[in-house]
């Protein structure tokens, strides 16, 4: 090393935010540990709204360039909405605040286990609650440390819709909550690849169908419950696989163009309601999905419920995820990108 001195000249004024970086099947998440002002409400979701309303500066700092990028999603640690669970946890990502994130909820049950937030006593498995914005998630740390959770009731509101394109090209589409809304759309219906080769095809045509769907089928992406919750989240494209051991493939866009590396944990969620409601799964069965890097989560059907007017499904998804880095990051206020800036 030629330079000894590594003592930095940081302006007195500017806000440090300490962060572990993470990743879910090569999806990353930036979770905040530390230097966040406090966030107010009386649950979780209130908590997200008041993100929105008041340090939404602090997100783009976070997930824009140029300290993060296009494709970044991060999380942050909140109080629960009881203590019947252990902490609440808030999704950011590109252009706001998600509802629910598969992905996110995976790697925060590692980092539990690995920070002690969770007890677990070698060679057992444990179990407990976190509150999200969409609602109660219980986690599974099996003896082997793999990570998976019950999402919260996940329902199906239409099969069988279309959508015009300005081309003329027709999609065939249903829509799914698995604590998020989306589009699901068969790949091989209209003639799209899932390789990672075709990706900016894969955005442009998810574009145009969430975009078609928010302005014709309103109606059929509305929460029974919540109305925070009723938003066109995504749009999700499968396709079967040809590997063995691989049921499906499943690539996601979702918030501002963003595809995600991982398959999607909430997707998947709704992806088990979706298939018992065209019978092409049963309770007992599970669905190995991979996603565009070629990961892998597992999703199963836990029990079946009444969710308002639905016939819901409790689904369980598994996967792993991996600490990448540590991070303690300068927010100067005389820094002209100290809000961050966005290229796509």
């Amino acid at each position: 090393m030629i330079f000894k001195n590594t003592s930095l000249p940081i302006n007195t004024r500017a806000t440090k935010i300490n962060t572990i970086d993470m990743h879910t099947g090569g999806e990353p998440l930036r979770v905040v540990i530390d230097g966040y002002p406090e966030i107010i409400g009386k649950n979780v979701l209130e908590k997200r709204q008041y993100c929105i309303d008041h340090l939404d500066h602090l997100r783009t700092a976070l997930m824009w360039e140029p300290r993060g990028h296009a494709d970044m999603y991060g999380c942050l640690i909140v109080a629960p909405n009881d203590d019947q669970a252990t902490f609440g946890i808030i999704f950011m990502h590109n252009s706001g605040y998600s509802t629910m994130c598969g992905h996110a909820t995976i790697a925060i049950g590692k980092l539990a286990i690995d920070l002690g937030w969770v007890e677990k006593k070698e060679g057992s498995t444990c179990s407990f609650y976190i509150d999200a914005p969409c609602g109660r998630l219980q986690l599974f740390i099996d003896e082997q440390n793999h990570v998976s959770f019950h999402c919260v009731p996940s329902f199906v509101t239409v099969l069988n819709q279309h959508v015009i394109l300005s081309e003329g090209m027709k999609i065939p589409f249903d829509i799914a909550y698995g604590g998020a809304f989306y589009a699901y759309v068969n790949a091989s219906e209209i003639n799209l690849s899932l390789e990672a080769e075709n990706y900016q095809n894969i955005i442009k045509l998810a574009d145009a169908i969430k975009q078609a769907v928010i302005k014709s089928y309103e109606a059929y992406y509305q929460h029974p419950f919540e109305a925070d919750l009723s938003f066109l989240y995504g749009v999700i494209f499968m396709e079967t696989s040809a590997k063995a051991h691989i049921d499906s493939r499943n690539v996601c866009v979702f918030a501002d163009r963003e595809v995600d590396r991982c398959p999607t944990g909430s997707g998947v969620s709704g992806r088990m309601a979706l298939h018992l409601a065209k019978n092409e799964i049963q309770k007992n069965d599970h669905l190995v999905i991979e996603s565009i890097t070629g990961s892998t989560f597992k999703g199963s059907i836990v029990k079946e419920i009444d969710y308002g007017p639905y016939k819901a499904v409790i689904p369980k998804v598994s996967g792993s995820a991996y600490i990448t880095g540590v991070h303690e990051f300068i927010i100067d206020p005389d820094d002209p990108f100290n809000k961050g800036f966005f290229l796509k």
